[in-house]
């Protein structure tokens, strides 16, 4: 299993576009290999869209500024540069492999909404995706909470949890048996319980080429990608 985590910076890229990049991200994302995509900073309406390109099935859950969405859609289709995060976010999990079920939980709610995303796949496979605070103790906090969260979800199921958790060495508590760090790349992180990692690590190429023929990075996280072998016992 190709697992694939990413945040899309709401939609932007550096130097900024001055418009919306949907079809330059979705075209990235259908094209790369991956069987779940773990996605963090998603315009809300980007979701199913996004999905639909890269064949696969998506679940979304709402994090903060989504009040008067419709409003904050407009304003961040037409000057997304200007409006930034304001145009509200989600995250979101897509799989090319069916999934089962969907829970979102709030882990925080000031001094900003936090909410992490639990799926199960058909094969069992449980996911776990989330972005954590931007202080350091505060996202310490949430993903020692997190690890109980995803351990009650999952029980003896093989688990994946990632992300961009605004840490940059965590570690899974001592007592989650078998869970271990597959990939890193600054605060984005994937970790597995129940899986082997059967490849290195990647950060993939996010450069793109404009109408214009201005070269820019999409989003200011490069997507981070590890290839999972079978799953073993927890």
């Amino acid at each position: 299993m190709d697992v694939l985590s990413w945040n899309l910076f709401h939609g932007r890229s550096l130097p900024g576009a001055k418009r919306s990049l949907f079809d330059e991200f979705a075209e990235r994302l259908a094209g790369w290999r991956w069987d779940v995509a773990l996605l963090q900073e998603v315009p809300p309406w980007w979701s199913a869209a996004l999905a639909h390109r890269a064949d696969a099935e998506q679940r979304a859950a709402l994090t903060s500024r989504n009040a008067v969405l419709p409003l904050r859609r407009l304003l961040a289709e037409r000057w997304p540069d200007l409006i930034k995060s304001n145009g509200g976010g989600c995250n979101a999990i897509l799989s090319r492999a069916p999934i089962a079920a969907h829970r979102a939980v709030r882990l925080r709610v000031r001094p900003e909404r936090r909410v992490a995303q639990l799926v199960r796949l058909a094969d069992e496979t449980c996911l776990v995706n989330y972005h954590a605070s931007t202080r350091v103790a505060l996202a310490e906090d949430e993903l020692e909470r997190l690890w109980q969260v995803a351990l009650d979800f999952a029980g003896d199921a093989p688990l994946i949890l990632g992300g961009d958790l605004n840490l940059r060495s965590p570690a899974p508590p001592a007592a989650v048996a078998g869970a271990v760090r597959v990939a890193s790349r600054d605060v984005d992180h994937l970790f597995v319980r129940g899986a082997l990692a059967a490849s290195d690590a990647e950060v993939l190429d996010r450069n793109v080429q404009l109408s214009d023929r201005r070269t820019v990075e999409l989003s200011d996280h490069p997507p981070l990608r590890v290839g999972l072998g079978p799953p073993v016992s927890a």
